[in-house]
C-alpha cells in the first residue's frame, strides 16, 4: 500500500482528526449495538449424552451467560485450583440448568423433574448399566449428589452430606451400576484456617544447586496460610453410596485426587496428595501416594509414593519420573497398567527407549511385568477384549506419531506397527480407534470379525476441507473399508457411539444454514433419522455469506481463511469494505504440512459473541481463522523467522481480499486472543499493513516466560535473541497504529499474567502510541460474564469504527514493510 507523505495541510487534518476522536467512556459497563448484544443471549444447543445401550439420550441445557455477580463470588486461588469457599467446589464451573430425556428411536422429549428450580447442574454421568444417571447440583453453600431414573424421568437428592469437588470429580460409578464412590467434605477437618493478623515467619525458598525449571504457572501457593487452606479445602472422606441411599464409609480420609474402581468392582485405585507442598508448581506435582484398596477400603498394596516433582526437565517431551498414567486395564478384571520413563524423563538426552509400559495383576503380590518398551513418549493405550491393545507413542521434536498392536495375553518384544504418520500431517491422520462400554461396563475397543477388525473415526482433512469419516480396518491385513464420509453440502461427523453388532451409529450434522443436530444411521445405508431438532439460534442473521478461501503467500506456502461478508453485499455495487482479520499463529516443521487446508466450507455459520465474526453485522468483511503458519524445516526452528513469516502471511490475506474486491487495503484491522494477541502486537510493531489492532489476553514480554512458551522449547538463556525479537514489548516504540488491549484481571493461563498487558500498555504510552487498556474484573483467560462480554464487544466495535471504518487517510513509516 502506498501513501502520500504529509503536507502541512494534511498534517493539520490529522491533528483535527485526533482532536475530534471519540473519547471512550470509562464509567460502568457498556452495551454494543443491538445486533451484537443479541449474540450474547443467543440460545446454545444442549449437550447430549447417550446411554450405554444407545437407547436414550440425556440432553443437558447449557446455562446462559452468567452475570458478573456469579463470577464475583468469593474465590481462593490455591496450587493451581480455584475454589469457592462457600460450597467447597470449583469457582468457575460451567453449569447446566435443565435435563431432558429422549428416545433415540422415537420423537418426544421429557424434562427431568425433581430438580430444584434454578439449580446449577454438573458432572452428569450414566451408570454402567444405564439404569440410572447421577449428577451434582451446586447451591450457594454446598454441592449435592442427585440420582436420576430414566424410566420415570425423575431425580432426587441421594445423600445429605455435601460433596467435595475442589480437586477433581466428586463421584464415580462402581461397575455394577448399583453404587458410587463419593468424595464428601471431611467430617473432622475442623474450622477453616484463619489467616494470622501478624505473620509468624518470613517466606523463604531455597535451592541448593539443583536445576528446577518451571513454566509460568499461576495461582500457586505463596504462604504457610495458603498451604493450610489448600489442605483444608481438598481434604475428603471417601464413601460408598448405593442407589438406595445406603452409605458405607470406605475409611479413607485425605487429599484424595482420584478414585477408580477396578472393572470387576473388587478393588479401588486411589491417589492421595500430601505434604510437602511447593510454591513453584501446581498441586498435580505435589507428592502422590498411589494405593490399591479393597472396595471395602482395606489397604491391599501401595504402588508408589511419588515425591514432589519440581525438577522436571525443560523441553516438550520431558516428563516426570516414576509411575505415571496409571489406570486399570479395560480388558481385565483387575490389572493395573502404568508407564515409567526410561530416559530420566529428559527429552534432551539420547535414549534408545523413552518409556516402559508395565502391568500388575491382582492380587498384586507378583512381579511387575513389562508390556512394551517404547522408543518414543507414551501417549495412551486402548484395550481390546480379544487379548491385545493399541499403544500410541509420539515425539514432539520430529512430530512423529506411531501406534502399535501389542499382545497383552503373552507380552513380548514382537509388535505390529498399525499407524505411523506426522502429527502435523492432517491429511494422513488415520483417525482414532473407537471404544465403547461392553456388557460388563468396561471401556474396550469396538471390534468385529473375532477382534481382528477395529473401527476408526476422524476429521478427514483433505484439500477440499474436512470430510469426517468412519472406517473399519483389518489389523491383520491393514486394509480399510469406508463406512461413512461426510458429503456436501453438509458437515457431518460420527459422535463416537456405535453398535457394531447392529451396524447402528450416531452422527452430528450441520450445514451453512442448518444448526447442528443428531442423526441415527445404519452402516451400508444412506438413510438417516433425525433424533434432535435444535432450532436455529439466530435465523435473522442467516443471510451472511461464508466462504473458505485459498491463496498463497510469497514463499509458495498455501493458506486458507474463512471469509464472511454482510447479508446482501455485492462487491461490484458496494465496493471494498473495512475488514477485520482474526488469526492465531501455529508452528510447523514442514511447509507441506503448513499448507494443508483446515476447516470445512459446510460448517454452520456460528456467529459467537466471542470471536471476530459478529462484526460482519456492522458492515465489515471478516477474514476469520486466517492461516498464519510459522515453518522451521530441517535444523531450523519455526521461531527463527517468526516475524518475517507473520508479516508475509498477513500481507497474503490482505492481498487476496483486495484481489477479490472485498477488502479496502487502507482500512484493515488485525486481532486475536492469547497467542493471537501476541501476533497482533508483533504485526503492528513490524509492519504497516493494518490500521489498528485488537489484542485480548496476550503475553508481550517473553522474558517473563523464560522456560519456554507456546511451542518454543528453548529457554531464554539458550536463545535470548529469539525471545527479544519475538517480544512486542521490546519493540513498543515501533507500534504506530492504534491498539486496543483487553485482559481478564483473574487470568490463570500459563504465561498470560495480567501484568503482561499492563506493562505493555505502559511501554506504549511512554512512547506516545495510541493505545487503550481494558482490564475486566473477575475474568479469567476466557471471559464469561454477560457484562464483560457486552463491554468487550462495545470496546471492539468502537475501536474498529473509530480507527478503521471511519479512519482518516494516514501516512506510514518507511522502515517497516507495507505490502
Amino acid at each position: 500500500m502506498s501513501r502520500i507523505p504529509p503536507t502541512p495541510f494534511s498534517s493539520l487534518l490529522v491533528l483535527c482528526f485526533l482532536l475530534n476522536t471519540t473519547v471512550f467512556a470509562q464509567d460502568g459497563y457498556k452495551t454494543p449495538p443491538d445486533a451484537l448484544a443479541a449474540l450474547v443471549d443467543a440460545p446454545v444447543a444442549p449437550v447430549v449424552s447417550i446411554s450405554p445401550d444407545g437407547s436414550t439420550m440425556l440432553q443437558l441445557s447449557v446455562q446462559g451467560t452468567p452475570t458478573i455477580a456469579q463470577l464475583a463470588q468469593p474465590e481462593f486461588r490455591l496450587a493451581g485450583l480455584r475454589i469457592n469457599p462457600r460450597n467447597n467446589g470449583p469457582s468457575r464451573s460451567r453449569y447446566y440448568v435443565e435435563l431432558a430425556l429422549s428416545s433415540v428411536d422415537e420423537c418426544g422429549r421429557r424434562v427431568v423433574t425433581g430438580i430444584p428450580e434454578g439449580a446449577l447442574i454438573s458432572s452428569a454421568s450414566w451408570s454402567p448399566t444405564g439404569d440410572h444417571f447421577a449428577f451434582t447440583v451446586t447451591s450457594r453453600n454446598k454441592i449435592v449428589l442427585f440420582l436420576g431414573d430414566p424410566a420415570t424421568g425423575t431425580a432426587s437428592p441421594l445423600i445429605d452430606r455435601p460433596l467435595n469437588a475442589a480437586m477433581g470429580r466428586a463421584f464415580t460409578w462402581m461397575p455394577d451400576g448399583e453404587s458410587m464412590l463419593v468424595k464428601v467434605t471431611s467430617a473432622d477437618r475442623g474450622h477453616q484456617p484463619v489467616e494470622p493478623d501478624v505473620p509468624s515467619t518470613p517466606i523463604v525458598q531455597e535451592n541448593v544447586g539443583k536445576a528446577a525449571p518451571a513454566r509460568t504457572y499461576q495461582d500457586l501457593l505463596a504462604t504457610p496460610h495458603d498451604e493450610d487452606l489448600f489442605e483444608w479445602f481438598v481434604q475428603s472422606d471417601l464413601l460408598n453410596v448405593t442407589v438406595a441411599g445406603d452409605i458405607t464409609d470406605v475409611g479413607l480420609t485425605g487429599m484424595i485426587a482420584s478414585m477408580q474402581p477396578s472393572p470387576d468392582g473388587d478393588y479401588v485405585l486411589t491417589q492421595v496428595r500430601h505434604r510437602p507442598f511447593s510454591y513453584l508448581v501446581p498441586y498435580y506435582r505435589f507428592p502422590n501416594r498411589i494405593e490399591v484398596r479393597e472396595s471395602s477400603g482395606e489397604l491391599v498394596k501401595m504402588i508408589s509414593d511419588l515425591p514432589l516433582m519440581e525438577g522436571v526437565p525443560t523441553g516438550f517431551g520431558s516428563t516426570t519420573t516414576g509411575v505415571r498414567s496409571i489406570s486399570w486395564r479395560g480388558d481385565a478384571d483387575a490389572t493395573l497398567a502404568w508407564v515409567e520413563a526410561l530416559d530420566g524423563g529428559n527429552a534432551n538426552t539420547e535414549a534408545e527407549y523413552r518409556d516402559e509400559l508395565l502391568q500388575l495383576a491382582a492380587p498384586f503380590t507378583g512381579a511387575v511385568e513389562t508390556l512394551a518398551t517404547l522408543p518414543l513418549r507414551y501417549q495412551g493405550a486402548r484395550w481390546s477384549s480379544e487379548g491385545y491393545a493399541l499403544v500410541s507413542e509420539g515425539w514432539f521434536a520430529t512430530r512423529q506419531q506411531r501406534t502399535y498392536k501389542i499382545n497383552t495375553a503373552a507380552p513380548g518384544p514382537d509388535r505390529q506397527v498399525v499407524f505411523e504418520y506426522s502429527s502435523e500431517d492432517r491429511y494422513a491422520n488415520p483417525g482414532n480407534p473407537m471404544s465403547h462400554r461392553d456388557e460388563n461396563g468396561r471401556y474396550v475397543l469396538v471390534t468385529a470379525d473375532d477382534g481382528d477388525t477395529i473401527f476408526l473415526s476422524g476429521t478427514g482433512a483433505s484439500p477440499d476441507g474436512d470430510r469426517p469419516f468412519m472406517n473399519k480396518m483389518s489389523l491383520s491385513s491393514g486394509e480399510t473399508e469406508e463406512l461413512f464420509r461426510s458429503k456436501a453440502p453438509h458437515y457431518e461427523y460420527p459422535t463416537g457411539w456405535i453398535d457394531a453388532a447392529r451396524g447402528v451409529y450416531l452422527t452430528r450434522r450441520e450445514s451453512n444454514g442448518e444448526p447442528p443436530n443428531y442423526f441415527k444411521r445404519t452402516v451400508g445405508s444412506d438413510e438417516w433419522k433425525a433424533i434432535t431438532y435444535f432450532p436455529h439460534p439466530y435465523p435473522e442473521m442467516d443471510g451472511i455469506s461464508k466462504e473458505l478461501i485459498k491463496y498463497e503467500r510469497e514463499d509458495g506456502v498455501p493458506l486458507t481463511a474463512d471469509l464472511y461478508l454482510p447479508a446482501g453485499y455485492d462487491s461490484a455495487r458496494d465496493g471494498p469494505l473495512p475488514t477485520l482479520v482474526w488469526a492465531y499463529p501455529r508452528e510447523f516443521k514442514s511447509a507441506a504440512a503448513a499448507g494443508q487446508v483446515s476447516g470445512s466450507p459446510y460448517r454452520f455459520k456460528s456467529i459467537s459473541h466471542w470471536g471476530a465474526i459478529p462484526y460482519v453485522l456492522q458492515g465489515y468483511a471478516v477474514m476469520d481463522r486466517a492461516a498464519m503458519p510459522i515453518v522451521g524445516e530441517g535444523d531450523n526452528e519455526p521461531n527463527d523467522s517468526f516475524v518475517d513469516q507473520l508479516v508475509t502471511s498477513a500481507k497474503a490475506v490482505i492481498d487476496e481480499g483486495v484481489k477479490r474486491g472485498v477488502v479496502d487495503p487502507d482500512r484493515v484491522a488485525i486481532g486475536g486472543h492469547s497467542y493471537g494477541a501476541f501476533m497482533t502486537a508483533n504485526l503492528l510493531a513490524h509492519s504497516d499493513l493494518f490500521r489498528a489492532g485488537i489484542a485480548r489476553s496476550g503475553a508481550y514480554n517473553r522474558s517473563l516466560t523464560p522456560f519456554g512458551f507456546q511451542r518454543e522449547a528453548r529457554t531464554f538463556w539458550e536463545a535470548p535473541e529469539i525471545y527479544f525479537a519475538m517480544s512486542p514489548f521490546m519493540h513498543a516504540d515501533k507500534v504506530n497504529e492504534p491498539i486496543l488491549l483487553i485482559h481478564g484481571m483473574a487470568d490463570n493461563n500459563s504465561g498470560t499474567f495480567p501484568i503482561q498487558s499492563e506493562r505493555f500498555y505502559s511501554g506504549l504510552k511512554g512512547n506516545g502510541a495510541t493505545a487503550r487498556l481494558v482490564m475486566l474484573p473477575h475474568e479469567s483467560h476466557g471471559y464469561r460474564a454477560r457484562e464483560s462480554l457486552l463491554h468487550m464487544m462495545w470496546e471492539t466495535n468502537n475501536w474498529l469504527d473509530t480507527y478503521v471504518k471511519n479512519a482518516h487517510p494516514r501516512t506510514i513509516e518507511v522502515d517497516k514493510p507495507t505490502g
